[in-house]
């Protein structure tokens, strides 16, 4: 379900939300949108579309109803309550994916704490039992605490405990960094929208096996490996992080902060966007829009438009490697195809060219031949 309220980024075929919900393992059984000037305080859509809703779900035998848009605890209650079936959110469903695929003790640890963060404002949507509890304490609670309460302090305790054991990765993390910066390394990071390509790049330009596929959210934790460019004679880091999407709940930032904390640290970013969607310019503002909450939108960055091998010979571009606009700065652009591997070579003596300009000021002589442009 998706209700346009005159956004720009409406997805008016719920493309992206059909695509959220085939990851984390649903079947997308019908699709419906409607245009309102505000979401309805009570119900977001207004009772006559819910009641459409309903008689859609019965027609197809639907079993959850998925909103585009994110649910306060009382709209989704009396959704709930109008639909008669489950009813959850963009911002659910994102996280259930995280959950999903976090595979290192950092980013399950990551997960829980934006799990529990969303899961502590919607007690009063899950819990019905709401009478009081006598005697007892500890787990049980004190006399006359009702059960929401109780149910409050121990989530409170839990994020309490899962923020204690992150700020210890954080410091591994911090010792980590320091020890690259002691060998003068140069940290480069894959940043970009979920599912442009990251990690096939990643894996092609450091011949590492990291996880790969063609659906959203494919990685989630961080990989870093040395990569060694031979035009300037020497190794970097490359670190591949996770992707970003619109409306990536903010829980979900502020939890992994450590892990986007790579992109932070980088002295490059490698921002990559898939050239075969359509919507790529929405995407980039997405995730300049991230880049700027974390405090990395200063940090230089080159674009490496991803998927060339999947447009059409009418779509490719002119030049493979030109100047491109961002954010009121210009920014290198470089067309290449991690699958196929044309225009990796290039990236490589790029990004060569960018490591020899930080470590010293480039001469004439010294320089890697570059088309003018990209100089």
């Amino acid at each position: 379900m998706g209700v346009d309220l005159g956004l720009p980024h409406f997805d008016s075929e719920l493309g992206e939300l059909g695509l959220l919900a085939q990851t984390a393992g649903m079947a997308p059984v019908a699709r419906i949108t409607c245009k309102r000037k505000a979401p309805d305080a009570a119900l977001f859509v207004g009772s006559g579309k819910a009641d459409e809703i309903r008689m859609l779900a019965q027609m197809h035998g639907a079993v959850e109803i998925l909103f585009d848009q994110s649910l306060s605890p009382a709209q989704q209650r009396n959704l709930e309550r109008q639909i008669e079936l489950p009813v959850n959110d963009r911002t659910l469903l994102i996280l259930e994916i995280f959950a999903q695929r976090a595979r290192s003790h950092e980013g399950k640890l990551q997960v829980e704490l934006a799990r529990l963060q969303y899961l502590s404002t919607r007690l009063v949507r899950r819990w019905s039992h709401l009478e009081r509890q006598t005697g007892g304490i500890g787990s049980r609670g004190g006399p006359g605490e009702k059960q929401i309460e109780l149910d409050r302090r121990m989530i409170g305790d839990a994020i309490k405990r899962i923020r204690e054991r992150l700020v210890k990765v954080k410091r591994q993390r911090s010792t980590q960094r320091r020890q690259r910066e002691r060998r003068d390394a140069f940290n480069i990071s894959l940043v970009g929208y979920t599912n442009t390509g990251k990690s096939t790049i990643f894996n092609a330009l450091v011949k590492a096996r990291a996880y790969a596929a063609d659906q959203l959210f494919a990685t989630l934790d961080t990989t870093t490996r040395q990569l060694y460019l031979g035009a300037a004679g020497r190794s970097v880091s490359l670190s591949d992080t996770v992707g970003f999407i619109r409306d990536l709940p903010h829980g979900l930032i502020d939890a992994f902060q450590a892990t986007l904390q790579e992109a932070v640290d980088a002295d490059l970013l490698l921002h990559v966007v898939d050239a075969s969607n359509v919507e790529y310019p929405e995407q980039m503002a997405q995730v300049q829009r991230v880049l700027r909450e974390i405090g990395a939108s200063e940090i230089p960055q080159v674009l490496v438009f991803n998927k060339l091998d999947a447009l059409g010979v009418e779509q490719r571009p002119s030049a493979l490697e030109d100047m491109y606009e961002l954010d009121g700065r210009m920014a290198p652009r470089l067309f290449v195809s991690a699958r196929s591997g044309e225009g990796l070579e290039r990236l490589r003596s790029l990004l060569s060219f960018k490591v020899l300009a930080e470590a010293e000021p480039m001469t004439p002589d010294a320089a890697i031949e570059l088309p003018d442009e990209l100089s």
